[in-house]
């Protein structure tokens, strides 16, 4: 068969599919468990926003910032349905434009235009506008690896040798102009994204240990040379003892554990919080934000946001499951454990059982792009599960 014929045949088969994605609908070929779950924990981020960002004795009114996060979770569904509608091997297409915008966004971060907000700078300015580089850096190393990682060549099973080089060399550039930020936060989600990319590609297992064992030299060396900022040590020295300096580094981490221990099992009710509403723990609307859920909805509330992460979490590897080609297969992974990675190290910061660092709550903390990169990456699982073959 020529290539010129191939090449017919395979147009002529994307467009049968996407005929019968058209006659059969989208609504019907969504997964509407997970776009039900990432609904449901944007509003509860909506209510816990808005608790938290009430002024110390003042009204119960929809306060501004509540407002921007609803304006947020709506551009972020907006794009999530967007990016479901088309066929995910578009993204594929557009994979190198995206990480190169989130390369040049990261790099422009560490020029005048970036802002230092915490002790890092992670956030760009123009204008007025205020963007995070980094989450456009998740999506970006996703597609990125997936695109490597998930076509293998003809007669093999696995990557080869020389695209997992060319997949670490997509996980060096925004690793490093993230750490030089310096961002350990979101320097530790990408490793999280990769090393579970990698593990599911099939690569060797060889490659897997290396990764790990890398990470921690590096981790050895950063801490060995002293690349750590002050403010990063001190985080870590309360890890280790959080009675150490509870009046100033420890600070933020014994607040936490007050709130969510003072909520009980059924909390205090919204909007009833006296240390969300006295304003005892720092950043509340975004890195803490678990903790007005503990406070004030109680052991109950903050079950109930774990049991919707993991919802999100087990529908997304289900479709990964059934994924017929490799690249489909691996974005889905990539997703999950961007979700979980990123959930476990917010949660177990104010549960004391990870150090503090800036990384929000996916679909529930404040933050306009964190929310709207949070519901893309669910648009691009929903895309997978509409139009790959394996759901056919």
């Amino acid at each position: 068969m020529s290539l010129h014929s191939d090449r017919y045949l395979r147009r002529s088969s994307l467009g049968a599919r996407a005929g019968r994605l058209i006659a059969v609908g989208l609504p019907q070929r969504l997964d509407w468990a997970l776009l039900s779950a990432v609904a449901a924990l944007g509003v509860l981020g909506v209510l816990l926003v808005w608790a938290s960002t009430i002024p110390p004795g003042g009204p119960v009114e929809f306060t501004g910032f509540a407002r921007r996060h609803l304006a947020h979770l709506t551009v972020g569904l907006l794009a999530c349905l967007a990016v479901a509608g088309v066929d995910y091997r578009v993204a594929r297409a557009y994979a190198p434009v995206v990480f190169t915008l989130a390369a040049v966004g990261l790099a422009l971060v560490l020029s005048p235009m970036g802002a230092v907000v915490n002790g890092s700078r992670s956030w760009l300015v123009v204008g007025g506008f205020q963007a995070q580089p980094g989450e456009v850096a998740k999506i970006a190393l996703i597609l990125g690896a997936a695109t490597l990682l998930g076509e293998p060549r003809d007669g093999e099973h696995a990557p080869a040798t020389w695209d997992v080089l060319m997949s670490l060399l997509v996980l060096a550039v925004p690793m490093g102009l993230i750490l030089a930020q310096p961002d350990l936060g979101t320097a530790m989600v990408l490793g999280g994204v990769y090393l579970g990319m990698l593990a599911l590609s099939g690569a060797p297992l060889r490659w897997v240990l290396g990764l790990v064992g890398c990470g921690l030299l590096g981790v050895l060396a950063v801490w060995w040379f002293g690349l750590l900022e002050d403010y990063q040590l001190a985080r870590f020295a309360t890890f280790i003892d959080p009675t150490a300096d509870p009046q100033g580094a420890g600070y933020n981490a014994n607040q936490a554990l007050i709130a969510i221990g003072s909520g009980g099992v059924n909390g205090t009710g919204l909007f009833r919080g006296e240390q969300t509403s006295g304003k005892f723990v720092p950043e509340q609307h975004t890195d803490f934000i678990f903790t007005v859920a503990g406070e004030e909805l109680g052991f109950i509330g903050g079950a109930a946001i774990i049991v919707l992460l993991g919802v999100v979490l087990l529908r997304t590897l289900r479709i990964a499951a059934h994924c017929e080609q490799p690249y489909g297969r691996l974005v889905c992974a990539g997703v999950a454990a961007w979700i979980c990675v990123q959930s476990f190290v917010n949660i177990g910061m104010t549960l004391g059982i990870m150090p503090i660092t800036g990384l929000p709550l996916p679909f529930v903390s404040y933050g306009g792009t964190a929310a709207v990169a949070n519901f893309t990456a669910v648009g691009l699982v929903l895309a997978i599960r509409a139009h790959d073959r394996g759901f056919e």
